[in-house]
């Protein structure tokens, strides 16, 4: 095991697959202690399993990100079990289905900004009140390559990560002089359920999202999470306000 968060609390949303399950598992390694939260409280008890079998040490909090009564409780429920938050990431999120603007119904807008947006909005909320009381913290988002650049037949996603972005920014003026740094990881394609269920959705599949990577193949979880943990360490102590994009290139055409 590692040791670059040794001693410290993270947090992870979207913790029970994916990438939110690889950085808790990336956190553990490096000796932090983690919360994993998750609507889904079979995954998020895996993650449990995972890291306790490694011999780290983690919690499972059922969470819907867009509640802010369960964000609270979440965040207080960390701060009564250890009595600190050192490191959040906030990774919980929806992809949508695939529709043009005009055909998008109202329902799934609303589902997918509550969820993107307005859920990590939430937790930063809570993160933050508590962050301030104990003088620091780190805090990163997941927002995505679409939320750099436009994306066709998924508006409610691209927009609600650009919103990310921007939440992301405006927050880290305001707390950099309040010990708490605040990013976010822009992924490209990366394996997950989510990216899956999207592949089955394109005319040409695997090969369309491949044709859109300059670095020719998909990212694994694992890569993401690596980058969540220098965000989180005193490696990237003079970084705030970024907009990181792991992505194989592709933002770069």
């Amino acid at each position: 095991m590692g040791g670059q968060l040794e001693g410290r609390v993270a947090l992870v949303t979207g913790g029970g697959s994916g990438i939110g399950q690889a950085t808790a598992l990336a956190f553990a390694r490096e000796r932090a202690r983690v919360i994993a939260a998750d609507v889904n409280a079979e995954g998020g008890e895996e993650t449990v399993s995972m890291i306790e079998e490694a011999g780290g040490e983690a919690i499972f909090i059922k969470t819907d990100v867009s509640s802010s009564a369960e964000v609270e409780a979440l965040v207080n429920a960390t701060v009564e079990t250890h009595g600190r938050l050192d490191c959040a990431f906030n990774n919980a999120g929806i992809g949508g289905s695939m529709a043009l603007t005009h055909k998008r119904n109202e329902e799934e807008w609303d589902s997918t900004i509550n969820i993107n947006l307005k859920g990590v909005w939430l937790c930063m909320k809570y993160e933050i009140l508590q962050m301030l009381k104990q003088g620091g913290g780190t805090i990163v988002n997941t927002s995505s390559a679409a939320g750099l650049v436009g994306t066709i037949a998924a508006s409610a996603y691209s927009a609600s990560k650009h919103g990310v972005v921007g939440l992301t920014k405006s927050a880290a003026l305001e707390y950099a002089q309040r010990g708490i740094r605040i990013n976010a990881v822009c992924p490209g394609a990366v394996r997950t359920p989510m990216l899956e269920n999207g592949i089955t959705l394109l005319p040409e599949g695997e090969q369309q999202i491949l044709a859109m990577e300059p670095i020719g193949r998909i990212a694994s979880p694992e890569e993401i999470a690596e980058a969540v943990v220098w965000l989180c360490s005193d490696a990237a102590s003079f970084v705030t306000g970024h907009a990181m994009a792991v992505d194989g290139g592709w933002t770069a055409q």
